[in-house]
């Protein structure tokens, strides 16, 4: 199998690797604005042809230090360039660098250039020709922290470029990032339904072609007549032709059985007709029909019960009056509300303030990016004309106590929150005994955490106070229900239980200290960011410089992003579970630390520890309080700390630190074990951070250091 990697435009990377699980590709990763994956050319040939979110599909071929010219020079002769361009053909290379010595792109490219074309004239005396446009290899360089990663661009030219667009507008909508509204939007099970799709600012039409083709099942690449591996070498005529002639196969029936349900409209009659020409030029056009009218002014189309309104409104950025846009988008959530009731709608907003004009509630929010700006895209649910909003019951007097609690804790953090640029915190942990919960606020989404009740509370009290929990705390920080996540314990047999979680597999993307995680609010018992361990993430920061960094029990990786963030040499991130390592391996790459400096480990820890000799400088253990895995023997904290630690001990160098942690509250630190071979300092109170005063012993830090030893003693 080979390795590759698809770029994508940022927020597109879950549905990119979901597309390409589709085509069959293995062990596929989500990195920053891209996905790894592995497979035959023949993947690689699919990922081109059908990936809708893709923007480029890179052969890698090497990857090497690359500090200084020379050492970019020599990485790139080391390939073999005559396996893939021949003496005669033509190239072009793209670069990009980030957090590199080497800094200017146009320079990495040239350097690379000179390095292939003198690789070949010394080896024949021909050399290749510069082709800008369409070369028969296109070679792409991505310069990372000093590491270089060189790759053959397969795809040749954007694979947004679909090859019917033959005119767009002022503002064009990329087709990848078209096609990534149209699935958040469920256009394909709307359409299966019966629906109808309906752009009120159509602009060059890629809305509506593109929604027209994905419902035909169109490869999205069957229009281009340029691909990056139609010069290669070890390009497969054969195999291509075959998977193009299946597509076309595919198209074919798909066109015959399309239905005419796409209806666009836009202001300028300049841009209808712009939109007509697409659509005829993609094949599409006597199914889409085209009118000029204002956006405020769309209508359903007569005898269409239920369907899609989306639509990608100006921002103020390039288009239109910044200050006229507010009524612009109030008008359109009007007109939504009024006349599409059972439909649902998408909007890409320019920004929250737009999205709040519309004065709708969203049922969901993504963040995507259209070019450098982030746009969220807002869908929703239009509700029925007979469907009278439910009239809020008053608070009992309970809850209104909840509510006054909750209020007081926000005014007196607000500040302190603002001033240090926190945006993931606690609100609430059960101030009041009566509601027994912990509320975190993580950006957007709140995070809700049931206590065991008492147990002479019966069960359907429980549930109501629970109700009223979650009532008052969207009601105090504006957050619709679905971006509240709760997290319950129902009673069962043995005791309490904590009840089914969902399976959404959705992750929301939050900040902390300068650095961006990904969260999961709803599918697992915990979120993915450990709040309480804020402070000791960033102690971890400030003592990386410099040290190899190992961290065991690594859940999602976050202490390895703040080391990397700390400019430690390498980070090791050793956890048994698959799922967290991939997780950890996403919040690297979020972050731009990817490569052999930064390895992923699934293995147990004590196993780890046991067979390796390598020696490093700062060790993070933050382990379960107890653990009966298949994969590992039982662990359980209290009775194996210390001999975890000594382990950690004999892999310290000598001027190292273990940072230990753990939430077991009745835990003991066993000091007779481990002082006569390490120092302890213990730092829990330290650690603890101020949103979290109210649970003092939520978590337990100790600093671990060999002690000195003066060589000239005697």
């Amino acid at each position: 199998m080979t390795a590759f990697f698809a770029t994508c435009p940022k927020g597109l990377e879950y549905l990119l690797k979901d597309e390409l699980v589709a085509l069959g590709a293995g062990d596929v990763r989500e990195a920053l604005a891209g996905v790894s994956f592995t497979g035959t050319i023949e993947t690689a040939y699919r990922a081109c042809l059908w990936s809708r979110m893709a923007s480029r599909v890179l052969l890698p071929l090497a990857e090497f230090d690359a500090a200084d010219p020379d050492a970019l020079y020599a990485g790139v002769q080391a390939i073999d360039w005559a396996e893939h361009l021949a003496a005669h053909g033509t190239l072009a290379v793209d670069a990009n660098t980030a957090q590199s010595k080497l800094t200017h792109s146009q320079f990495i490219a040239l350097k690379t250039k000179d390095a292939i074309v003198d690789q070949f004239r010394a080896a024949s005396g021909a050399r290749p020709d510069v082709d800008p446009e369409e070369p028969d290899l296109r070679i792409n360089v991505r310069l990372r922290r000093d590491r270089a990663t060189v790759s053959i661009d397969l795809s040749g030219s954007p694979l947004h470029r679909r090859g019917w667009r033959e005119q767009q507008g002022e503002a064009p909508l990329k087709e990848n990032l078209a096609a990534a509204m149209l699935v958040r939007a469920q256009w394909p099970r709307i359409y299966a339904e019966g629906g109808a799709l309906v752009d009120p600012m159509c602009g060059s039409g890629t809305l509506l072609i593109e929604g027209a083709l994905m419902a035909a099942g169109v490869a999205p690449g069957l229009r281009r007549d340029y691909y990056g591996f139609l010069g290669w070498l070890k390009h497969d005529y054969a195999l291509w032709r075959t998977i193009y002639d299946e597509a076309k196969a595919l198209a074919d029936e798909g066109m015959r059985g399309l239905r005419p349900v796409f209806f666009g409209s836009d202001s300028d009659p300049h841009m209808v007709q712009t939109a007509k020409h697409n659509a005829q030029s993609a094949g599409v056009a006597g199914f889409v029909h085209l009118d000029r009218r204002d956006a405020v002014h769309v209508e359903p189309p007569p005898e269409t019960p239920l369907g899609l309104v989306i639509t990608n409104p100006p921002y103020g950025e390039r288009l239109g009056d910044r200050a006229e846009l507010p009524v612009l988008y109030r008008e359109l959530g009007q007109a939504l509300k009024d006349r599409f009731a059972g439909w649902r709608a998408a909007v890409l907003a320019g920004d929250e303030e737009l999205g709040r004009a519309l004065r709708l509630s969203p049922d969901k929010r993504y963040a995507l990016y259209n070019g450098a700006l982030e746009t969220p895209l807002l869908t929703f649910s239009l509700r029925a004309r007979n469907e009278a909003p439910r009239e809020a019951k008053p608070l009992s007097a309970g809850a209104q106590m909840l509510k006054n609690r909750l209020e007081k804790n926000v005014r007196h953090l607000r500040k302190r929150l603002a001033r240090e640029g926190i945006t993931c915190w606690r609100a609430y942990d059960q101030d009041l005994p009566e509601y027994a919960a912990a509320i975190d606020v993580y950006e957007g989404w709140l995070h809700i955490q049931e206590y065991k009740a008492p147990q002479d509370v019966p069960a359907d009290v429980a549930r109501i106070r629970l109700r009223e929990i979650v009532r008052v705390a969207g009601e105090v920080f504006g957050t619709p229900r679905e971006r509240i996540a709760v997290k319950t314990r129902e009673r069962g047999k043995g005791g309490s239980k904590y009840g089914q979680f969902d399976q959404k597999g959705e992750f929301v993307e939050v900040h902390e200290g300068g650095l961006t995680f990904l969260i999961n609010p709803t599918d697992y018992l915990d979120t993915g960011l450990f709040l309480d361990h804020r402070l000791v993430r960033a102690r971890i920061r400030e003592l990386a410089a410099g040290k190899h960094f190992l961290n065991l029990f690594a859940y999602t990786g976050t202490a390895s992003v703040y080391a990397a963030a700390g400019d430690a040499r390498d980070t090791t991130t050793v956890d048994l579970s698959g799922t967290y390592l991939d997780w950890a391996s996403r919040n690297l790459a979020l972050n731009g630390f990817t490569g052999n400096r930064h390895r992923l480990v699934q293995e147990d820890a004590f196993t780890f520890l046991r067979n390796r000799s390598m020696q490093y400088g700062l060790i993070y253990v933050d382990p379960p309080t107890f653990s009966n895995s298949k994969k590992a023997d039982d662990f359980d904290v209290q009775r194996d700390h210390a001999e975890l630690l000594l382990l950690c001990a004999e892999r310290l160098l000598p001027d190292g630190v273990i940072v230990f942690s753990n939430n077991f509250r009745r835990f003991q630190l066993d000091r007779a074990a481990l002082e006569p071979h390490l120092s302890v300092e213990d730092w829990s109170a330290a650690s603890i951070p101020f949103d979290f005063a109210r649970r003092h012993d939520i978590h337990g830090c100790w600093l671990l250091r060999k002690p000195f030893v003066n060589p000239w003693k005697t």
